[in-house]
């Protein structure tokens, strides 16, 4: 019960932050409905909200490997809010694209040292990690249901509404550092260990092909649902509900497979599953797309809180990079390939588009079978 506390405080927080990541993919079709952006302009913006944390994560990171800075948590998620609050205000595509920006930085300082103290109050236990990283999960499928709403009433002028969540959670998480979560989290940084550096560059490729498809998904899944199913914003912000509260649910499964089959083992299968998932989404006409996209979500996000421990495991005396890798970068990276993404669907189209995703899958999974489970530290 003492530990369940400031992962549960821990996760309200990581939650709040990550409704930011979410809100991005929610806005994309305000952004084509008010402003006509076409594809490659609406992954423009998811591009700006993840290039730039893509970029730093690696910095805090280090940063955190030398110090603490748990005062960096709600800094950072206030950063995030305030990116997306302005991302509606005014017709500039250039101020959007910088709003979007600013959020992903707040994005990027969050994760490193949230991670750190995730894993120091969890005593390093996966069902505990998969209960943070749900928080992350639970913010994204939120974001939909928080965005919708707002944006189906007063449009993309409403945008400065969406920083309430990083208020909320700025608060929270001062009062769970207050309450000694940090003192906890200082006293079990830094465990000895050899880095295996080899078998985290191979964690970190798995990492990005995961995040390259889940970030598409997320940026265009709105848009072909409204394709194949019909409904418009309505049916894009159910798809994505479904795609981020899936997720949430695969995240803690994932932390309960792994205790009882290992990691590496449970991430193998759970990519192997993904591969006909998503080619059923693309594919399979008819209702069954929510079966697909529901199946899909799973798959992808039952490895997640995975990726975390077992990063900490193969870099143990560099928490904080591994973390800003896992929980960070590798998951921001994602939106770097989405101008491709949208490029391939503007020239063919959006089916073929989501369909080179499979592939990427496909290397996750194969990739798996070279890395083996981690001595324990």
């Amino acid at each position: 019960m003492r530990r369940l506390r400031p992962i549960g405080l821990m996760a309200i927080g990581h939650a709040c932050v990550d409704v930011y990541q979410g809100a991005v993919p929610a806005l994309v079709p305000f952004l084509v409905a008010e402003r006509g952006l076409g594809y490659v302009a609406v992954s423009g913006i998811t591009l700006a909200a993840t290039l730039l944390s893509s970029v730093v994560q690696p910095v805090f990171g280090v940063l955190t490997d030398r110090r603490p800075l748990t005062w960096l948590i709600p800094v950072s998620m206030t950063t995030a809010g305030l990116g997306i609050a302005l991302l509606g205000i005014g017709d500039s595509y250039l101020l959007s694209w910088l709003a979007a920006a600013l959020s992903g930085l707040g994005v990027a300082a969050y994760h490193p040292e949230a991670a750190r103290m995730a894993r120091a109050v969890s005593g390093g236990s996966h069902v505990g990690m998969s209960w943070f990283s749900v928080g992350g999960n639970v913010g994204f499928a939120l974001a939909p249901v928080l965005v919708t709403p707002i944006m189906a009433v007063g449009g993309l002028a409403l945008t400065p509404v969406l920083v309430v969540p990083a208020l909320v959670g700025a608060l929270i998480t001062t009062l769970a550092v207050r309450s000694g979560v940090s003192r906890v989290a200082a006293s079990r940084m830094g465990r000895p260990g050899t880095d295996d550096w080899s078998s985290f560059l191979r964690l970190s490729v798995i990492m990005v092909c995961r995040s390259i498809v889940f970030v598409g998904l997320g940026t265009f899944i709105a848009l072909y649902a409204g394709e194949r199913v019909g409904g418009g914003t309505t049916t894009g912000g159910a798809a994505l509900f479904v795609l981020f509260a899936a997720g949430a649910f695969g995240t803690l499964l994932g932390g309960r497979l792994a205790t009882r089959y290992g990691r590496i083992r449970t991430m193998r299968t759970s990519y192997g599953v993904a591969v006909p998932a998503i080619a059923g989404l693309v594919f399979v006409p008819g209702p069954l797309f929510f079966v697909f996209l529901t199946l899909t979500a799973i798959a992808l996000s039952i490895p997640f809180s995975l990726h975390v421990t077992l990063g900490r495991d193969f870099l143990p005396g560099r928490v904080g990079t591994a973390g800003g890798m896992t929980l960070g970068l590798a998951v921001s990276i994602g939106g770097v390939a989405t101008p491709l993404l949208g490029t391939i669907a503007e020239h063919s189209s959006l089916r073929l588009a989501l369909s080179t995703l499979i592939a990427l899958t496909l290397t996750s999974c194969l990739l798996g079978y070279f890395l083996d489970e981690p001595a324990p530290q």
